[in-house]
């Protein structure tokens, strides 16, 4: 029996942190066991707010790839490619912009929370509107049966929903399947200073970063604000370094809550500890990363190959689609 589809994917924005990890990453190599998996490093939805930061964009693709790799996705059993080497995306794209309406779109409440956060006011792009058929494109290019989200991105996918089932109805042929979420409650690892972790405010741990800088960042790190020196008693709850500890230490936990709370713990030690699990969950994956920066030539080399794989399922879906549309002479 065949495996059901995902499409998933990131953007291209270099190396990547534990909260990338926790949050995307683990569920991701998990997937791969289950399902068909297509994995799209998506450059070209980066342009929709970056279009003008594009300098990086080779070196930052080659950083993401060596960590999902590094991290444990196998190309032996997804496909692992960069978006913009599949043009029948753009294609598709343009197609189903045609079944969308701009109202709807506007409506998009992921689109409100980005113009919102980035102050676009109404310099929002004709691009920035349209990433929701991009994203749709992209899932619906594979024939996506499912896509992992939390449900806040529920009214996101509906656009990929809505959109299948009008071009099934329009042209009165099921070429796509009507993707189903997987409702998936995504790891939350607070940045060092509570925050969301995100590289832009400088509040996080790489996974290619050495013990002696993962010691010095935990370090920095907010803890209960009410546990001010040794013997006062704290709330793990609320500490950050608890979280930590929760995600990589093995064993121990109910140890370090109860000597937290009862003030025998100090955040010094605390704090050395965490980076320490840290630090040895990572080993492993630092190892696989030192293995491949040898020779970063291999991984554009594995993005053209996945991008060939990802290509003679795209070329099927499109001549399917140009037969329901019409657009085929003859």
């Amino acid at each position: 029996m065949k495996r059901k589809r995902i499409l998933s994917g990131m953007r291209p924005t270099g190396k990547l942190h534990l909260g990338n990890y926790a949050g995307v990453l683990v569920n991701w190599v998990r997937l791969q066991d289950e399902y068909q998996c297509f994995f799209e490093v998506a450059d070209w939805h980066a342009l929709t707010t970056g279009y003008d930061k594009t300098a990086n964009l080779t070196e930052d693709t080659v950083e993401v790839v060596i960590d999902w790799l590094s991290a444990g996705i196998d190309i032996k059993k997804s496909v692992v490619f960069l978006q913009s080497d599949v043009k029948e995306h753009a294609e598709l794209h343009l197609l189903l912009s045609m079944l969308v309406s701009v109202p709807r779109l506007q409506r998009n409440p992921t689109l409100k929370d980005q113009a919102r956060d980035l102050e676009l006011g109404e310099n929002i792009t004709y691009g920035h509107l349209g990433y929701p058929v991009l994203q749709a494109a992209d899932i619906l290019m594979y024939k996506g049966n499912a896509v992992p989200v939390g449900e806040d991105q529920l009214p996101h996918l509906e656009i990929t929903r809505e959109l299948a089932r009008k071009f099934n109805t329009l042209y009165g042929v099921d070429v796509f399947p009507v993707p189903e979420p997987i409702l998936t409650k995504f790891a939350r690892l607070p940045g060092l200073d509570g925050r969301r972790m995100s590289k832009s405010v400088g509040n996080v741990i790489l996974l290619a970063d050495q013990p002696e800088e993962i010691e010095k960042k935990v370090k920095t790190a907010i803890t209960d604000p009410e546990k001010v020196r040794m013997g006062d008693p704290g709330h793990p709850d609320i500490c950050n370094v608890y979280a930590y500890h929760q995600t990589f230490s093995s064993g121990n936990l109910e140890e370090i809550e109860k000597t937290c709370k009862d003030g025998s713990r100090g955040c010094v030690v605390c704090k050395k500890e965490a980076a320490e699990a840290i630090a040895g969950f990572l080993a492993p994956i630092r190892q696989k990363r030192a293995d491949y920066e040898k020779d970063r030539g291999q991984i554009l080399k594995l993005l053209e190959e996945g991008a060939e794989r990802a290509r003679e399922v795209a070329r099927e879906t499109m001549g399917e689609v140009r037969k329901a549309m019409n657009l085929e002479l003859g």
